[in-house]
């Protein structure tokens, strides 16, 4: 297999497993959390969107810090 083409499979399976990592950790916060946020913000509830946005950057961040070593 040529490298560059080996690049880019690497590529693409490295950002699939971040964003499932991301996925999981936020239902893990959804979980733990004494707040059914989903639901809050189904309601419109601004606040909650902001909480999980938090989260979900937060998540993010630590899963990029991760897998750039």
């Amino acid at each position: 297999m040529p490298r560059p083409l080996l690049q880019v499979l690497l590529t693409i399976g490295w950002s699939f497993f971040g964003v499932v990592l991301v996925y999981g950790g936020a239902r893990l916060f959804d979980r733990l959390a004494p707040i059914d946020y989903r639901a809050e913000i189904r309601r419109g509830n601004l606040a909650a969107g902001v909480v999980m946005a938090s989260v979900i950057l937060a998540i993010a961040a630590v899963v990029v810090v991760v897998l750039a070593t």
